[in-house]
């Protein structure tokens, strides 16, 4: 019989909360912080939008980061409520660290490096919560804050370090694959470094260039974030999530040798299949059984 009210009480407790943080003037100073920090950082925030754009079968998922951190956040609502606010000035810190180093990487020697002025972005919202809102109501907003890191689009310099030894991998991979398969329909495949050279029944070769694109590396950047995604969503054991988060490489892996060997195939019948616009669908269609694999 007690259930009822104290189940009232926690209630009319959680609306009390919500009112104290929803107040007037909170809505109005979170409403100009939030300007402010867009405004600091807007030309950063607008190369990435154009760079996420450009390259959308790449970095498109960069687009749904900031929705699933907002999600993260609606989801800790009850315990960054029931957390205690204040401010914490050593988290200034953190904030003028941030701000110096973006405005760092923007005027000083080293010019244009997005990728750096991404993370000091991140860094500079991590200390302005901690520094506003304190350590108590900041540790419930880490995970959230810290998935924003996938929005970050990867130097080139590390994609290109990264990207060779993958389409190695894939172009062997993809080798093996046809192999097989050749062996039943009647065809032939070879590989030099990062071409796959397919010989058709009546002797024709079809070269395929694993290029940087095939290479995979945008692959797993986007399974490693949907995998974050999930984990940090619907699994609450960490070892799920570390699970989650470590086969989400192999997979990413394996999807894009399949890829390679399809678009291998499809060069057979027609060589513009394997470029273009017609190369973009064929690898985006791939990405539903990707995923499909991942899920289950």
């Amino acid at each position: 019989m007690s259930s009822v009210p104290t189940s009232r009480q926690a209630i009319a407790t959680s609306e009390q909360r919500q009112r104290a943080w929803m107040t007037p003037g909170n809505v109005v100073m979170f409403t100009l912080l939030m300007a402010g920090f867009i405004g600091l950082f807007f030309r950063w925030f607008t190369l990435q939008s154009q760079l996420s754009w450009r390259f959308l079968e790449d970095w498109g998922h960069a687009f749904f980061v900031p929705v699933i951190a907002g999600y993260l956040v609606w989801q800790r609502r009850e315990q960054i409520l029931a957390a205690r606010p204040m401010v914490f000035w050593p988290g200034i810190i953190p904030v003028l660290t941030g701000i110096l180093g973006y405005y760092t990487l923007s005027i000083g020697p080293i010019i244009g490096v997005h990728m750096g002025q991404g993370l000091f972005v991140v860094l500079t919202l991590w200390g302005g919560c901690l520094l506003l809102l304190g350590p108590e109501v900041t540790r419930w907003l880490m995970l959230p804050i810290a998935y924003l890191l996938f929005m970050i689009t990867v130097s080139e310099a590390i994609m290109l370090q990264i990207t060779w030894p993958l389409q190695l991998l894939a172009s062997e991979g993809a080798y093996v694959l046809l192999g097989l398969v050749g062996m039943v329909f009647g065809f032939s495949v070879s590989v030099d470094g990062n071409i796959l050279n397919v010989v058709s029944s009546d002797g024709v070769m079809h070269a395929l260039n694993v290029a940087e694109a095939c290479s995979g590396m945008r692959m797993v950047v986007a399974f490693i974030a949907l995998a974050a995604a999930i984990a940090l969503l619907a699994s609450r054991e960490w070892w799920q999530r570390l699970a989650l988060l470590m086969l989400s490489v192999p997979v990413a892996l394996l999807m894009n040798i399949i890829r390679v060997a399809v678009l291998g195939l499809a060069t057979l019948g027609n060589s513009d299949l394997a470029q273009g616009q017609a190369h973009t669908l064929i690898g985006t269609l791939l990405l539903i059984p990707g995923l499909a694999l991942f899920l289950g």
